[in-house]
């Protein structure tokens, strides 16, 4: 059963969207604060979290941050803003979806399953499978169609960010954070440079259609489909 982590001061809007959840087969873990949350992260795994953007101890998009550097996880915002620079910056951050209220709660709960069944990775014999990709996480290898991919250590870091989430938007600051971390090998165009080397071995492994799309101002992700 997915666990659910749900952030939201609102008790109301809570309560009826945990209800939703619940009666969809989702298990739900709700908090009212952000402080609470992060703690709640730290001692359980979930699947997905759904945070409101305006909490009283924390912003959504702080909590966010917080939350990834914990382990990764899909997130979706619930906000009161329906303003593009607000949307563009929570996929910026590491959002997968964002729903303005007032919302459907038929909606938000259909929401919550496509997100999960797109970031959904079957693990057999030590293997993530997505889509075409065949992820060996103790081995740092990765096939594609079949064929293994000759990657760099950075090439196979990019990737592996990348299909931690499949497509999730990670900007190249996020790719260079979890990637190269301290590393002094860090332009403003490492994470273009190694994208492209990288596209170049996956045409090279199958003359399918790039797998690897560019969001222009935002970064980059993987579709799988």
């Amino acid at each position: 059963m997915p666990r659910i982590l749900l952030v939201e001061d609102e008790v109301a809007i809570a309560e009826a969207v945990a209800y939703a959840l619940r009666a969809d087969g989702l298990a739900v873990g709700h908090c009212l604060t952000a402080g609470d949350a992060l703690r709640l992260a730290e001692r359980e795994d979930f699947d997905l979290a759904i945070l409101d953007v305006g909490l009283p101890d924390m912003g959504g998009f702080a909590l966010c941050r917080e939350l990834l550097r914990v382990r990764p996880l899909p997130v979706i915002f619930l906000t009161a803003q329906a303003a593009e620079a607000d949307r563009v910056l929570g996929l910026e951050i590491g959002a997968d979806d964002y729903v303005a209220k007032p919302f459907s709660l038929r909606e938000l709960v259909a929401r919550v399953r496509v997100v999960l069944r797109r970031t959904s990775s079957p693990a057999t014999a030590g293997a993530q499978v997505a889509g075409e990709f065949e992820h060996d996480t103790e081995g740092h290898r990765i096939r594609y169609r079949g064929h293994m991919l000759d990657l760099t250590r950075y090439e196979y870091g990019l990737l592996a960010q990348l299909l931690r989430r499949p497509g999730a938007v990670l900007t190249r600051a996020q790719l260079m954070d979890r990637v190269w971390g301290d590393s002094l090998d860090s332009g403003d165009r490492t994470v273009d440079t190694h994208i492209k080397t990288l596209r170049a071995k996956l045409r090279a492994a199958t003359d399918a259609p790039d797998p690897i799309r560019t969001h222009r101002g935002l970064g980059y992700s993987v579709a799988v489909d």
